[in-house]
């Protein structure tokens, strides 16, 4: 048999191979594709008219966004089809705002920003999602497919930044592209444990074909052979961009993957909780997601009978004053407990990695997530059953399997009675006068007692809102929104705007620290032009208290925690809000300028309220690292 002069391999093996190649390369090159799918030259649709088209048919009603010319295509069909474009002044709080609408919608929440700095302006926000589990796509602009590398205008390698970070990333390459690769981000960020995805749309791959052939033309092409490679390869990649670009695609939503509890499982656990004579549920944010109404999910605790803590999401899910809900002396009702239900709750630092767990209890977790599920069991505890599953959905079933039993009810009315102990101390504290301006505690009970009954309550900041969290108590499911845990300061303008837009009935409360304010406070110049008129109250004791309390005694130092007692107020008025100064002096009008915020609120405006504040001891000992 004859060889080949070239490679020394047989003549027959080696064009093969050559053909082989070529059909690769034609692949490749998109010459394969457009032998049978046309490039329509003369349409005036663009991409951005795809990416909308599959968002509507996902029930998405916003995109968050501070535009950019890479990205306003996607937002002005966006806003043609419906959708509603609602601008920030920072990128991380468009993405704020689409974690609080993925959290009380249900749905995935939208952000779009422009490329590069934009991009690297959400990595905190989209961090903070990732870790709090909610479902979000952020879809960011990109450079040219052919400019990339090349120095373009904020060309960075985004892909890199957001890998770690999201649970699927694609960057889109032809336009045709776009209608599967959403569809599928969408379902992937809902699917298993939810999450954010991102997808970054070159600039060509969003504008119409006659601007983008505009920029793919070549003035002064190198002559001969390769001016006419180069002007070849040029025209045939702008061909390919566009080729079937506009062919009728399925934009519908694709099945969700939601992971479930075994039958054998849950009997396991039936058995369990049935023998057990303290029992304790500690119940997480992932009990609140879907498919399972958040309503369901209280009525089934509520047969158990069990007492319960509930943390980040879940915080409200048995109303104001349930008696099976317990809110303090969690460690001690640990200790005891013959039985912990660790119902989407992780064993980190907000449960010292597992350590509070009595080694003699039973112990069932369940969580979608197999990393969380079993995290630091290998050192400080170990479940009796472990379960990857969705928590609300097995409630559910276990109230189920345990109809007509209840657990003895001397054991809530135990640690009820503690609870109410605890309260009424904490109570007191309230009525002792700092050394100048206000009680801070007296303040959020105040606020407390005067909120509407529907009233979503949102948590940004540090010392001021760690009081509140045992003070302020959410009416009802999904009325509480804190960042979860990685503690991000910032998510109060965001998480605010998004609330109000989902709930525009309901009074929204951002409980700000000073600190914390100031990351998001240019957001009530949006509060008014977006008319969502939300009420923000902060505790102004011009410090980082909650760092100061820890660093000058261990450390004999204030140095960075010292703030201002800014006219936070004015910077309101500023932006077309209501801001009101409130010290000492104005102590016996609390409740009334209170009401005056909410009557102001109803009818428009955003409030602020600058609550001068003096220093208590109620947090001594507290953590902040």
């Amino acid at each position: 048999m004859e060889s080949c002069g070239v490679c020394g391999t047989v003549l027959g093996s080696c064009a093969g191979l050559v053909v082989a190649g070529l059909v690769f390369a034609a692949y490749k090159l998109g010459l394969l594709y457009q032998l049978f799918h046309k490039t329509e030259t003369k349409s005036p649709r663009h991409g951005g008219e795809s990416v909308a088209e599959v968002l509507r048919a996902h029930g998405v009603k916003y995109v968050f966004t501070l535009v950019g010319g890479h990205i306003s295509p996607i937002l002005v069909a966006c806003e043609k089809l419906g959708i509603r474009i609602v601008d920030t002044r920072h990128e991380a709080t468009a993405v704020f705002a689409a974690d609080a609408v993925a959290r009380l919608s249900g749905t995935v929440g939208v952000a779009a920003v422009t490329a590069g700095p934009g991009l690297t302006n959400t990595v905190t926000a989209v961090k903070n999602a990732q870790m709090a589990e909610s479902p979000l796509l952020l879809m960011g602009g990109a450079a040219g497919t052919l400019l990339q590398g090349r120095g373009a205008l904020q060309d960075i390698d985004q892909m890199s930044l957001f890998k770690p970070l999201c649970k699927f990333c694609a960057s889109i390459r032809t336009v045709r592209e776009i209608v599967p690769t959403v569809r599928k981000a969408l379902a992937i960020a809902q699917s298993g444990t939810p999450g954010p995805v991102f997808i970054e749309f070159p600039i060509d791959t969003l504008y119409p074909f006659h601007l983008v052939s505009k920029e793919f033309g070549v003035k002064n092409p190198p002559k001969g052979l390769m001016g006419k490679i180069v002007s070849w390869y040029l025209n045939n990649h702008l061909m390919n961009l566009f080729a079937g670009a506009w062919e009728t695609r399925d934009a519908t939503p694709l099945p969700v993957d939601i992971p479930q509890a075994t039958d054998d499982q849950v009997q396991k656990c039936i058995e369990l909780v049935s023998r057990a004579k303290k029992p304790v549920i500690l119940l997480g944010s992932q009990a609140t997601l879907p498919p399972t109404p958040a309503d369901d999910i209280r009525k089934a605790l509520e047969a158990l009978g069990i007492p319960c803590f509930l943390g980040g999401m879940s915080r409200g899910m048995l109303g104001k004053d349930s008696p099976i809900h317990i809110r303090q002396n969690r460690r001690d009702a640990l200790k005891d407990a013959d039985l912990v239900l660790l119902a989407g709750t992780v064993c980190d630092f907000r449960l010292s990695y597992g350590r509070v767990l009595n080694r003699r209890s039973k112990i069932i977790a369940v969580n979608r997530d197999k990393t969380q599920l079993l995290k630091n069991s290998d050192m400080f505890w170990k479940p009796t059953i472990a379960i990857q599953g969705d928590a609300g959905s097995f409630l559910m079933q276990l109230s189920k399997g345990l109809k007509g039993h209840r657990c003895p009810e001397e054991w809530p009315q135990s640690l009820k009675a503690g609870d109410v102990t605890k309260e009424n101390t904490n109570r007191a504290k309230a009525d002792e006068k700092t050394d100048r301006h206000l009680n801070p505690l007296k303040v959020l009970h105040r606020v407390d007692e005067l909120m509407a009954e529907d009233s979503i309550i949102v948590a940004d900041g540090g010392d001021f809102v760690g009081s509140a969290a045992y003070i302020m108590r959410p009416r009802g499911p999904m009325r509480w929104l804190d960042p979860g845990a990685f503690g991000t300061l910032g998510v109060g303008g965001g998480f605010a705007l998004g609330a109000k837009l989902c709930r525009p009935d309901s009074e929204v409360w951002i409980v700000y620290g000073d600190g914390s304010l100031g990351y998001s406070v240019a957001e009530f110049d949006t509060f008014t032009r977006h008319k969502t008129p939300i009420i923000a109250v902060v505790g102004n004791d011009a410090c980082w208290s909650q760092i100061s309390r820890e660093q000058v005694p261990i450390l004999g130092s204030n140095v960075a925690c010292g703030l201002a007692f800014t006219d936070y107020h004015t910077v309101a008025d500023g932006y077309g809000g209501k801001g009101y100064l409130v010290g000492r002096e104005d102590e016996d009008k609390l409740s009334d300028i209170i009401r005056e915020a909410q009557r102001e609120s109803q009818e428009g405006k955003a409030i602020l309220l600058n609550v001068l504040i003096g220093k208590t001891n109620f947090r001594e000992g507290s953590i902040s690292v």
